[in-house]
């Protein structure tokens, strides 16, 4: 199956941005997209793996960048201050995410009525306030994602369906924090689902996260079982 993955630089405003569309070369048509958004560290050479499973699977597949051209962070280092402006504005968070849908809906050979986004950790509370947001895309999938809502930003429906895969021993996201997340998309009237998993910490999807004395830990059997899980509410989600 020829997969091809291109570079594809955008603008929102002054800034440009550095983001990669996955697909299947040999399907000529407009395809549903799956856009992915990126962890602390930035747009990501995991971002394209699993845009490459995507193309794959018969989507488009596109790795959004939030942080502009260039400024990448290290998967070895702390890269809070890469995410701290946006956890401080969320409000500004929620208008570059709104922004990098209406760019990808401008893309070649993308169903601009069927789009979908995934995101992990950061990025797993980027596609929660996309929800949040009011965003007519047709779902999101949140893995390993912080849960806390935003403050002082308007109150929005959410019309897309939301999926989140939890590890239950992440730090990071406490079952208060669970609890809260359930209690918040029941009241807005949403349709979601939340997955969590036992003897599971934070980053469960990240090959190579290994720092379990501070409750971060690749896992392959909770890796295994949300990717399945996900790819089969994608595909319902983004059909007919």
């Amino acid at each position: 199956m020829p997969i091809s993955i291109q570079p594809h630089e955008y603008k929102i405003g002054a800034t440009t941005f550095d983001g990669a569309l996955a697909r299947d070369d040999a399907r000529q048509e407009a395809r549903p997209c799956v856009m992915i958004f990126h962890g602390w560290e930035g747009r990501s050479d995991g971002q394209l793996e699993f845009a490459d499973r995507l193309a794959r699977l018969g989507f488009a597949a596109f790795a959004c960048d939030l942080f502009g051209k260039g400024i990448r962070g290290d998967m070895a280092k702390d890269n809070s201050a890469l995410i701290a402006p946006f956890l401080e504005d969320r409000g500004m968070l929620r208008e570059r995410l709104l922004a990098n849908v209406a760019a990808v809906r401008k893309l070649p050979g993308v169903r601009p009525d069927r789009i979908a986004a995934i995101g992990f950790c950061f990025g797993g509370l980027c596609v929660l306030d996309l929800a949040r947001a009011g965003s007519d895309v047709r779902a999101v999938v949140s893995f390993h994602g912080l849960f806390v809502p935003p403050q002082g930003v308007e109150k929005r429906a959410i019309r897309a369906r939301v999926i989140a895969y939890h590890g239950w021993d992440d730090p990071m996201v406490p079952p208060a924090h669970v609890h809260a997340l359930g209690a918040e998309l029941t009241a807005a009237g949403a349709d979601w689902q939340l997955h969590a998993f036992g003897q599971t910490k934070h980053a469960f999807m990240v090959h190579g996260a290994n720092r379990p004395e501070a409750g971060i830990q690749y896992d392959e059997r909770s890796a295994r079982r949300a990717w399945q899980g996900a790819v089969a509410f994608l595909e319902e989600a983004l059909a007919g």
